[in-house]
């Protein structure tokens, strides 16, 4: 475990000695500072945990220092002040200030190290609730891996929640792009705010524009994403103008609305996911500015030790309060196949396991006769077809709300998930469509 690097401001040598000492032998990383002006230089808030800082001081006393700080890090980075026993109304001012505590002169070994344990206490516990109510909000999602690439892919992907800079994630079709996108924004300074995801197949038409910027009745996706994360899904297949009012927002931060002349600030960090062969479909100088850092996400097939962990947690959500295994012949055969649908397609094959299982075993001949998301299906079609389907319905009764969802993404996989092709094989409106993905939360694999 990495050691906490705590900050210690003191003008007098002997004490800042003394004290950095007793930090590092109590197993702390300190660093040492003689005066406010130095230790604001030195204080890094990605890397100090804590910074304890003497109140009285010549040029930047502690208490500029603990605003200083405050003004950098947020105000509840926590600051210990130092101060002579009998100034106790400028610890109170301190502690009014937003001071974590302070600590008389001379202090001891014991009242140091106990000062720094509330602290940093307070400070964890602080950080795990706010992850908690993060979590809560549905934001994150699990990532279970084995695999060495996608340990590499996921460390990239938390040191980018530090930064503010525009991400482009890519992959095939079902990989986890937006899995990784969420994980990003949660581990990030915005991830209080909202997570809004802009998905460009389930949007393009000519509602894009509307559906994107807004008017002067409606804010517009962008803008709900106002202090938190954009991210932009699938783009390429927008139009070259929208994608020229996204550089903007992008580069400036700016939101033009539609039938408008004024233009708003936004403040969000964009991230964007595109497949590997849809960069064709992007406008370079937005390719450009969304790939300051790139992150590929790799396909299924190409990290193997990721199946059994994805497929235990899939059949245990799927599963509910029932126990079910998964046979040997079960694990070998979901090993070798090549997974072109990725982890969507593992997921859809595990819950098909689920569903069909006939004991607590779960075992191969459940298991789709072939795979590959998004491929063409052989489909009855016409009077004998629709007339064969009927004739497969359970006694028990079904739900017509899951049929439907399920039969909008069977059309949408059937015609590549082209959503203007799959409103004219379903014989309705393009809107009306789009509308129902939106209700069932049906998004394009990745």
């Amino acid at each position: 475990m990495v050691p906490q690097a705590i900050l210690l401001i003191e003008d007098d040598n002997s004490g800042r000695e003394l004290g950095l000492f007793n930090l590092r032998r109590a197993g702390y990383q300190a660093d040492g500072a003689a005066s406010g002006e130095e230790g604001l230089g030195c204080f890094d808030p990605g890397h100090h945990a804590l910074v304890i800082t003497d109140v009285r001081m010549p040029g930047i006393d502690g208490l500029g220092v603990l605003a200083r700080i405050h003004e950098i890090a947020g105000p509840t980075f926590p600051v210990i002040v130092i101060t002579a026993y009998g100034d106790v109304e400028l610890a109170v001012t301190a502690m009014k200030a937003g001071a974590a505590d302070f600590i008389g002169k001379p202090f001891n070994r014991d009242h140091l190290l106990l000062a720094v344990g509330r602290a940093l206490g307070r400070r964890e516990l602080e950080q795990e609730v706010a992850r908690l109510r993060i979590r809560a909000r549905g934001v994150e999602r699990p990532i279970m891996h084995a695999s060495a690439v996608m340990t590499r892919v996921l460390e990239i992907a938390d040191r980018l929640g530090a930064s503010s800079a525009p991400v482009l994630i890519t992959g095939e079709s079902g990989s986890g792009k937006e899995v990784v996108a969420r994980r990003i924004h949660v581990r990030s300074e915005r991830a209080a705010g909202p997570f809004v995801m802009v998905q460009g197949p389930a949007i393009a038409g000519e509602g894009a524009e509307l559906e994107l910027f807004g008017d002067r009745r409606r804010q517009g996706r962008i803008r709900r994403a106002e202090g938190g994360t954009l991210f932009l899904d699938g783009i390429d297949e927008l139009s070259p103008s929208i994608q020229g009012k996204l550089l903007r927002v992008v580069e400036e931060g700016i939101v033009s609305p539609v039938g408008g002349s004024e233009e708003i600030a936004v403040d969000c960090r964009i991230l964007a996911a595109i497949r590997p062969q849809a960069r064709s479909g992007l406008r370079d100088d937005l390719l450009y500015r969304l790939a300051v850092v790139e992150i590929e996400v790799p396909p299924l097939r190409e990290r193997s030790a990721d199946i059994l962990p994805l497929c235990t947690h899939f059949v245990g959500v799927f599963s509910g309060e029932r126990e079910l295994d998964l046979s040997p012949e079960l694990i070998e055969e979901m090993m070798r196949r090549p997974w072109p649908g990725n982890v969507r397609e593992l997921e859809n094959a595990c819950e098909r396991l689920v569903l069909l299982s006939r004991g607590p075993r779960l075992e191969c001949s459940d298991l789709p006769a072939s795979a590959g998301a998004g491929a063409p299906v052989e489909t009855p079609s016409g009077a004998d077809g629709l007339e064969a389907f009927l004739a497969t319905l359970p006694v028990s009764g079904l739900s017509f709300i899951d049929l439907e969802r399920r039969l909008i993404e069977r059309v949408l996989g059937l015609k590549r998930w082209n959503v203007s092709q799959a409103a004219i094989y379903l014989q309705i409106p393009r809107h009306v469509l789009a509308y129902r993905m939106e209700k069932y939360g049906i998004r394009r694999p990745r």
